[in-house]
């Protein structure tokens, strides 16, 4: 029997969305730049850019550099800060048809729960996503999401901070993401982004230089879509917490890679730059492709090609 409408919705911790799509963090603006040209009401959520507790001016130029299939990237957490945040930008989100979430970054724990703290407090904010891929200057500068001790303290301390859910984005710049994605959840994530970029460079071999600023930047795109594909799967194995599956989703059947192997959203970054109306065709495709097997609805694939896949955090129901 086909299902007309098959249910897209899906949890993350405590953060109920109509679509399992979020649009990633720095790749979608606020929404407004894109109300334009596609609808908003469609999406699950978009990811807010994410905000320090002073005000950063970026990386030298140039800071994006296209590859292959992809794009590198060294932005270097470019934000106003949390107090001009606060009384100048985030009242102007309000009334957006999707959720919004908030993206912490920091460098020191003390950072991370003071930026969460504060963000979280918002009404506007739905959510907070915890950007742990920067240095922790009280540590000879190691990334906090490269260590899963690191990571389980800057968790802990955001967690005391919020009742709102916690999405932990996970580096895959790391032996193993599995013992990172443990801590996370030790520590009270109530979900995680996996994964983020991957760290990459391009040389001008005219110039014989970089071709970024900051010499190195993340790789994002189509190119590293099999090592997040890979990394959920291992990730979806071992955590009883919802995954947001990300890294170069283009298409729907990028996106049904990612929840098969285990993810309960997804979110869309890269792909955004060429066409913002790709989410809303994504989740039309969707809702047709579950139809059609008669399925009523997301849960009936999530994880189906993980053969490891443990359900605990998953949905009552159609089991497909």
């Amino acid at each position: 029997m086909v299902n007309a409408r098959p249910n897209l919705q899906t949890k993350l911790g405590a953060l109920e969305l109509a679509y399992p799509t979020l649009m990633g963090s720095g790749c979608y603006g606020s929404g407004e730049e894109f109300a334009a040209f596609a609808d908003l009401s469609k999406l699950g959520a978009i990811v807010l850019k994410s905000v320090t507790r002073r005000a950063r001016l970026g990386n030298p130029m140039p800071r994006i550099v296209h590859t292959p299939a992809g794009m590198l990237n060294a932005i270097g957490l470019q934000n106003p800060g949390i107090d001009w945040y606060l009384a100048r930008e985030l009242h102007k989100y309000a009334g957006r048809p999707c959720k919004l979430i908030g993206s912490v970054a920091g460098f020191s724990v003390d950072d991370y729960a003071y930026v969460c703290e504060r963000l979280s407090a918002r009404d506007e904010i739905a959510a907070v996503e915890l950007n742990v891929s920067c240095p922790n200057v009280a540590s000879e500068g190691e990334t906090f999401g490269c260590h899963a001790h690191l990571t389980e303290q800057v968790v802990r301390a955001a967690r005391s901070t919020t009742d709102k859910t916690l999405i932990v984005k996970l580096s895959p710049n790391v032996t193993d993401i599995v013992e990172v994605a443990l801590a996370a959840q030790a520590a009270g994530a109530d979900a995680l982004a996996v994964i983020n970029t991957v760290r990459g460079m391009a040389i001008d071999v005219e110039t014989w230089r970089p071709r970024l600023g900051n010499l190195a930047g993340g790789l994002s795109g189509a190119a590293i879509r099999p090592i997040a594909v890979l990394a959920v799967y291992e990730v979806a194995q071992a955590v009883t917490i919802p995954i947001v599956g990300q890294g170069g989703i283009e298409t729907f059947t990028d996106a049904l890679e990612f929840f098969l192997a285990g993810a309960s959203a997804i979110s869309i970054g890269t792909a955004n730059f060429t066409d913002p109306r790709i989410p809303e065709r994504i989740v039309a495709e969707l809702q047709e492709y579950l139809a059609r097997r008669g399925l009523a609805g997301l849960e009936a694939i999530v994880g189906k090609a993980n053969v490891g896949f443990s359900t605990p955090h998953q949905y009552e129901g159609d089991e497909g």
